[in-house]
């Protein structure tokens, strides 16, 4: 039997990236994923996804959202191909709303090239938006957006392509740690490492159930949508944006394809009992905050969606990620709770990962994303 240096369950947008900084640094490495490689039924698919420095979450994702930046350049110099398109982002809000205030605590304490727009400006150089009076617009001139599908499978064949072995369909049914072994029971066979990184999006919780960490998965819908002016393309300039209004926070992209967008609200979404069995379709409450978003935001836009994907949503309490090592297993690192905003920080989680992996730390600014801050005193 085959022991391996480290086992990687899960091989999404955090998964593939641990895969492939483990294959990079020499070890002998297995990926497990129960679907196939950038598949649906996860977090990280849907075309597109958002990368930006303007981070009103928290200041301390700012360094690390900086690093991967970094990564995603030489993951790009690595396998040669397009992943990262810079197109800016215009934000909008009130200006004591928890985005616009968010980003400016944020560019203060980091120093970022965020820009204050007025209305005439946004209107002269943004007009396929309609953003109503009283509201404050920023701009984050290094925005942009990552192909979501493109970024795993680059991450998880160059990993390939390192050394490292990728198992697909694989569901795992267990894992177990004794010492300085971990066993992994999939596909009807047992593997063994002597360390184990568990990656796995809406099915975490499971995994790492003797933790009991708060993680709710929730269902979440983004369409596309027809537009019938050239202002949303890509090509004229059109950034990514997202507007907080008084139901949310709404986001979408410039047309890739010939006249279609992409939008999605962040919040809300349904809790979902079996990550398996998620109700896939699309029914009118998932279609009316968006609809009422258009006709106030976006005038060259049909309220009736083309088509549509689920994603998956997994949230902690605070909205902020865990990463951290399992208290009672050295050797068992985990990354989960990304609570959909995750994935553009992949290639650094990654990295982080393996670094704890092979060295049982990491210089990265993780601190604040530790488990611990769950612990019930």
């Amino acid at each position: 039997m085959v022991i391996y240096d480290a086992i990687v369950i899960g091989v999404g947008g955090m998964g593939s990236a641990a895969l492939y900084h483990l294959g990079r640094r020499g070890l002998r490495v297995l990926g497990i994923e129960q679907f196939g490689v950038a598949h649906d039924r996860g977090s990280s698919h849907g075309q597109t996804r958002i990368i930006r420095k303007a981070y009103f979450e928290h200041p301390s994702y700012v360094p690390l959202v900086t690093r991967a930046y970094a990564l995603w350049a030489a993951l790009e110099s690595a396998t040669g191909q397009r992943l990262f398109r810079p197109t800016g982002m215009l934000l909008a809000g009130p200006p004591d709303g928890a985005i616009i205030s968010g980003v400016l605590r944020s560019a203060a304490e980091h120093r970022l090239d965020i820009r204050t727009l007025t209305a005439a400006e946004t209107d002269g150089r943004f007009p396929a938006f309609r953003i109503p009076p009283g509201q404050s617009r920023l701009f984050d001139a290094e925005a942009g957006f990552l192909r979501v599908e493109e970024c795993v499978r680059a991450h998880a064949y160059a990993a390939c392509s390192a050394g490292a072995r990728l198992l697909t369909g694989g569901a795992v049914q267990s894992w177990s740690a004794r010492g300085d072994e971990v066993v992994v029971r999939a596909d009807g066979r047992e593997f063994r490492a002597a360390r184990l990184i568990i990656a796995g999006g809406a099915w975490a919780g499971r995994l790492l159930a003797d933790l009991n960490l708060p993680l709710e998965v929730r269902r979440k819908v983004m369409l596309w949508y027809a537009t019938t002016s050239d202002a949303h393309d890509l090509e004229r300039g059109c950034p990514v944006f997202g507007f907080e209004t008084t139901e949310g926070f709404f986001y979408g992209f410039p047309a890739l394809d010939q006249g279609e967008i992409k939008l999605a609200l962040h919040g809300g979404g349904q809790a979902v009992e079996d990550p398996a069995g998620v109700d896939r379709g699309l029914h009118p409450e998932d279609e009316a905050p968006l609809r009422r978003f258009i006709a106030e935001y976006l005038p060259y836009v049909s309220p009736r969606p083309l088509r549509h994907a689920v994603c998956l949503y997994t949230m902690t309490p605070d909205e902020h990620f865990v990463i951290d090592t399992h208290p009672r297993h050295p050797n068992v690192h985990f990354a989960a709770g990304f609570s959909g905003h995750g994935f553009k920080f992949a290639p650094v989680v990654g990295s982080v990962l393996a670094d704890l992996a092979v060295q049982g730390r990491t210089d990265e600014p993780i601190g604040f994303l530790s488990a611990r801050r769950f612990a019930r005193p």
